[in-house]
């Protein structure tokens, strides 16, 4: 048995120049946050995962460090299922930390699978019963295609489809008609069969949702994200009835518990667990799982180090109804600094694969977690 020996989660920061900040509807960023999550087992094993930052990295950091922990240190790493349900009960279930304990438990389900997969020396999406196929990438992440001058977004569209990307992901809640203008402009500069995809990161009333998105249908837009939070059920309901683009959501859903009445509503249509926020690996296939019975696809949501961008390449390769990758792009250290090799390229096709090495299959340079502490503050100000 792979007895676990310690618990330990540590939260990293690194701060973006003024030039290459970008602009969204949540604020502008200015630094990038993580939690990295080291699990070791009795015999020396270690298994590295991310937690999602959740805007407070801190404190999701203690939950690891402090509750976490203790609830899991000498349980047998192998068992992901029994270790989750454990510290679901003691932190989700009831009295515990809400959102909070769950981003937690996704960084320490995350390093318990990278163990599964280097104690049997298999990556993890052969763990998974999946295969090593292309996945279509799409430029998004927030350091990327935010507001600003039309020129300048056009520019940055030119220059990451140099980079050969077939698809874009472009930042609105500016107000439904500059949002309009912005997508039009996209559209005539680079044609039909650029792939386009929004998001309002919760900046839409439903009013501003009524006036958009029968223009965003005109503009074959592939999807608009998060015009209102995650929670209000109700919007999201009327706002299906709006026209044919569909609703995405997931990022801020927590667990299959909230992805349920999403899906039973029958009012999203593209759904974005975060390997690294929704539940960890363990809890995304089951979210995967339950969407693809309403013939539901998953694009799961980028995180921030390569740890949670690779885990999503391994659950998209795994699943029946996998979609696109989400490519972290602009400025973003935390993507490939913190490792000694890369967590993806993008091929020709505009594709990416699943790393063949054990476990997630990245090999962490603990020496950058050191030399970046935590600041604090929130990354968007």
């Amino acid at each position: 048995m792979m007895k676990i020996a310690s618990v330990q989660a540590f939260p990293v920061s690194v701060p973006i120049p003024k030039e290459h900040q970008n602009q969204l509807r949540i604020g502008t960023m200015t630094k990038r946050d993580a939690i990295f999550v080291k699990v070791t087992t009795e015999d020396g094993l270690v298994g590295w995962g991310e937690a999602h930052h959740g805007r407070n990295p801190g404190a999701v950091a203690t939950i690891v460090n402090t509750t976490i922990a203790a609830l899991v240190k000498g349980m047998d790493a192998s068992n992901v299922n029994g270790i989750w349900r454990k510290v679901y009960q003691a932190q989700f279930a009831s009295h515990g930390m809400g959102a909070g304990s769950v981003i937690a438990l996704s960084g320490v389900d995350m390093a318990l699978w990278d163990i599964r997969g280097k104690a049997v020396g298999w990556p993890l999406y052969k763990l998974l019963g999946g295969e090593r196929k292309p996945i279509l990438a799409y430029a998004g992440g927030g350091g990327s295609l935010g507001f600003g001058e039309t020129e300048a977004l056009l520019d940055e569209v030119r220059e990451l489809m140099a980079r050969n990307y077939r698809a874009v992901k472009l930042r609105i809640g500016q107000g439904p008609k500059a949002d309009l203008d912005r997508i039009e402009a996209v559209r005539d500069a680079f044609g039909d069969d650029l792939i386009i995809l929004t998001d309002a990161n919760t900046g839409y009333s439903l009013e501003d949702a009524r006036y958009a998105m029968p223009g965003l249908e005109d503009l074959d837009v592939g999807w608009l994200e998060e015009p209102f939070p995650s929670h209000d059920y109700r919007a999201y309901e009327v706002a299906s009835t709006f026209s044919s683009t569909p609703l995405a959501l997931g990022e801020n859903v927590y667990t299959r518990y909230e992805f349920a009445p999403h899906i039973e509503r029958n009012d999203v249509r593209i759904l974005q667990p975060d390997v690294g926020k929704s539940g960890g690996v363990t809890e995304t296939m089951r979210i995967a799982a339950l969407a693809a019975a309403y013939n539901i696809p998953i694009h799961p949501h980028g995180g921030v180090t390569g740890l949670d961008l690779a885990a999503g390449i391994h659950v998209i390769a795994s699943i029946d109804n996998g979609g696109y990758f989400e490519s972290s792009e602009g400025m973003n250290p935390l993507r490939e600094g913190p490792f000694k090799n890369v967590p993806y390229a993008l091929d020709a096709d505009g594709c990416v694969h699943p790393l063949e090495g054990p476990g997630l299959g990245l090999d962490v340079d603990e020496d950058f977690i050191k030399a970046h502490p935590v600041i604090d503050g929130p990354g968007f100000v």
